[in-house]
């Protein structure tokens, strides 16, 4: 009954769509189960638009539920074969920046909120900005996926600040070195350590306030 609802909403709007963005959690079953199913039927009556999906995968270490594994590898599969690009947000390294990066002792729902929103933003800053690289999903996938099932991305982000806390000044070196520090990418492993097949910087366009 909720996918027809859904559905119903999608066809009211798939003439302005060139994609599709969906928001979920690998370790609930919302999430996981009624996400990929969305996701799945997306791709059945849409195969032509894209499809990015910003996940968040649980972590032993933060799990409060017995079955969030069992959601997140059925999960897995559904998102391989029906997503085209895949951001991962790793709960472990959300509350691992606000302890170790941030400073803060006890973060919130919002406080890790703040910074899945700033990656969102961040990722598709292409879309909203002018550009030349980038510019649209497709784009993206054709600059950073060599294979097709290959689309699972690590995200870094810099320069991290908490809620309401104003950016610091920091040279362009010092950003990109931040930028690929495992203290601040979103997703709980070392690039030093793991193997990447590519690499891409996204620079937010911004106006200074006098």
């Amino acid at each position: 009954m909720y996918l027809v609802s859904l559905m119903v909403v999608i066809h009211l709007v798939f003439d302005r769509c060139v994609g599709f963005q969906v928001c979920h959690s690998l370790g609930g079953g919302t999430g996981s189960g009624m996400g990929t199913l969305l996701i799945s039927k997306i791709r059945e009556e849409y195969p032509d638009r894209m499809m990015m999906t910003f996940s968040v995968f649980p972590s032993p270490k933060v799990s409060d539920t017995v079955v969030e594994p069992y959601n997140a590898t059925l999960s897995v599969h559904q998102l391989v074969e029906n997503a085209d690009e895949c951001i991962v947000l790793d709960n472990e390294a959300l509350y691992d920046i606000c302890f170790r990066t941030l400073k803060l002792s006890n973060p919130s729902f919002g406080d890790l909120n703040h910074l899945t929103s700033a990656t969102m933003s961040g990722v598709t800053c292409c879309l909203r900005f002018t550009g030349q690289l980038n510019s649209d999903l497709r784009k993206l996938a054709v600059n950073l996926i060599p294979f097709p099932r290959l689309h699972f991305f690590m995200v870094g982000f810099a320069p991290l600040t908490s809620r309401g806390s104003q950016y610091s000044a920091l040279s362009v070196p010092e950003l990109t070195q931040q930028m690929w520090d495992a203290k601040n990418m979103m997703c709980a492993a070392d690039p030093r350590h793991v193997s990447t097949l590519l690499n891409c910087i996204h620079c937010v366009p911004w106006k200074a306030e006098h």
